[in-house]
């Protein structure tokens, strides 16, 4: 492992000692920033961002530089793997992601030219680490196998996802033999992103609340354990939205941290042996100074000394002042454990 000049991080999740939380942000890489829109401008669009490693190595270093946040993640986004074992997307404004040809059969999977296809974000990874040299930590990440089948077999962004969970209760068959290869598929690419650079891992379930507990138990939990137990040269973080419901069985895992929501209480978590992370609402960050830092101040106090990483329950919306958030970084920042 690397020697790093901050690895507040990486130390949380292996359960060492540290002076404060560190603290970075979901989306930190995102439309908030004047910056990161101007390389958008210069880039044309969203998906030219990601197919160029430059511009995505950019917008990664970005909150680094401007926010002072405690690990940099990778600019990409979870459905590049889809894209990647043959179910193209593209992004419409507006709307967000659409697949012009839903999964519907098992043929269209497959693994062959995956490397390749994803060489785009490792290339960005490899630029993103000579960048920071031993500074800070990189996140990397993937969609979970239950979210990325979710918009495969749904076709585009729903608020119910009705078409991907029929799926579950009339094709089960076809729905694990999917699951299976999504799940093979994103080991492959997290061993990739370990191999150029990244020094711990997100996994983004970000769809897993709207199954039910037993729905979740059988089409999600054996496929988030299957990476975890795959994964294993840096810590990985499992952030299930949503599903609170699942988080004593996704403390069984062996991952080394656990993201929590703004709707659950780090209370609901005593005895986990994981690091935690979150999980303040980000609609905090639409408040005055003075309020932003009393919110983030109590979220600090309820999480266990020393096993938190500070975070937002989500990612950042885009219409989110600079400056609130800067302020919840440095409040972060100043917040010493005795």
């Amino acid at each position: 492992m690397r020697q790093l000049q901050n690895d507040l991080l990486l130390r949380v999740l292996a359960g060492r000692s540290v002076s404060r939380p560190p603290v970075w942000m979901m989306r930190q890489a995102g439309r908030y920033l004047p910056e990161y829109l101007h390389v958008r401008k210069q880039a044309g669009s969203f998906r030219q961002m990601l197919a160029n490693p430059s511009y995505a190595a950019e917008v990664t270093l970005q909150p680094a530089d401007i926010l002072g946040v405690d690990a940099a993640i990778i600019f990409s986004d979870i459905l590049v793997l889809a894209e990647a074992i043959g179910v193209p997307f593209q992004m419409e404004e507006q709307k967000g992601p659409v697949f012009p040809t839903p999964l519907q059969d098992l043929a269209q999977l497959h693994e062959a030219n995956l490397d390749a296809n994803l060489k785009h974000t490792l290339l960005a990874i490899e630029e993103v680490r000579r960048s920071l040299g031993n500074r800070l930590p990189l996140i990397g990440f993937a969609g979970a196998p239950w979210t990325i089948f979710a918009y495969m077999t749904e076709g585009s962004g729903s608020k119910t996802f009705s078409k991907a969970k029929s799926l579950l209760y009339r094709s089960s068959q076809f729905s694990h033999q999917a699951l299976e290869k999504i799940t093979t598929a994103t080991i492959t690419y997290l061993n990739a992103q370990i191999d150029c650079g990244v020094d711990a891992i997100q996994l983004f379930d970000s769809w897993a609340g709207l199954l039910s507990p037993e729905a979740y138990t059988q089409y999600a939990l054996p496929y988030l354990a299957e990476i975890c137990r795959q994964v294993t040269r840096v810590p990985v973080i499992v952030f299930a939205k949503g599903a609170f419901f699942a988080l004593p069985e996704i403390a069984t895992l062996s991952c080394a941290g656990i993201g929590l929501d703004w709707n659950t209480s780090p209370a609901y978590c005593q005895g986990f042996k994981q690091a935690l992370q979150g999980n303040l609402d980000p609609c905090v960050l639409y408040a005055d100074p003075e309020k932003i830092q009393q919110e983030t101040l109590k979220m600090l106090k309820t999480f266990p000394a020393g096993r938190h990483i500070a975070n937002l329950g989500h990612g950042i919306y885009p219409d989110i002042p600079v400056e609130n958030a800067q302020t919840f970084i440095k409040t972060v920042q100043s917040f010493l454990y005795p």
